[in-house]
């Protein structure tokens, strides 16, 4: 059975080594000892989501939120090339949340919530700063679900203009389109810098955004012969495009 994630603050581990002592408390410590029962004596990993990675045993406990890990491996993961970024048209309701979630366990770098023309669900000005606040907690709880040590970025909401912006200056974009007729999986990815991937809306993308982002220099591609929802075919093209990329080949 793997060691249990826990979160920690960068601080904590930027000074770490084998050897080292690391607290851990606050709520991942009360999870860990109220609902996860930890003792002394078991193997614990922790991770501070910029990549750092820490393994380690249980050395006390503390108190009932408060535990201490006595450092027996440490590694920092490289930042993964090429860095995938999603643009993610809106969905609605809670299916942001699971969008997020997705992307996330498949191991997307930067996910961009973008206020698409045709999205049923806009954030309006005054709940921005919530809604995003809901995306980046689901971005952190689905990395530690998926042992992941530097986790995705969620980015600030975008417009239209930013993701032509974002387009332009990436190494290579590729929209998602019903009606494109070069399949996602024949795409030769690039190997290093930024490749954008566009999710549109349930609605459809519009033909300005469409023509807005070709223009900019993003290739349109299908992703097989089923329509998917917005919240899950981010997931399935970032699959593809990873699978292509190599990082999901075996090293190591």
């Amino acid at each position: 059975m793997t060691a249990p994630v826990f979160i920690v603050p960068e601080a904590d581990l930027a000074t770490a080594t084998v050897g080292s002592i690391v607290r851990v408390s606050g709520p991942e410590g009360r999870h860990a000892i109220t609902v996860r029962r930890l003792t002394a004596g078991e193997s614990v990993a922790l991770v501070d989501g910029t990549g750092r990675r820490a393994s380690g045993v249980v050395a006390d406990v503390v108190d009932r939120q408060t535990f201490d890990v006595d450092i027996t491996a440490y590694e920092t993961e490289p930042a993964p090339q090429p860095r995938l970024v999603v643009v993610q048209a809106l969905p609605k309701g809670e299916r942001g949340e699971l969008a997020v979630e997705l992307l996330t366990e498949v191991g997307v770098d930067v996910i961009v919530p973008w206020a698409a023309a045709n999205c049923v669900t806009q954030w309006r000005p005054d709940r921005t700063e919530r809604a995003h606040r809901r995306w980046d907690d689901a971005a952190a709880a689905a990395a530690k679900q998926a042992r992941r040590a530097r986790f995705p970025v969620v980015a600030a909401l975008a417009s239209t203009s930013d993701v032509v912006a974002l387009i332009a200056s990436a190494g290579q974009a590729l929209v998602l389109h019903e009606s494109a007729t070069a399949p996602i999986g024949e795409v030769r990815v690039v190997d290093a810098g930024d490749l954008v991937l566009v999710i549109g809306p349930e609605g459809g993308l519009t033909p300005v955004e469409l023509a807005a982002f070709a223009e900019a220099g993003a290739g349109a591609v299908r992703l097989g012969p089923s329509v998917l929802r917005t919240s899950s075919a981010g997931m399935a093209a970032a699959s593809v495009v990873l699978a292509s990329s190599g990082r999901w080949s075996v090293e190591g």
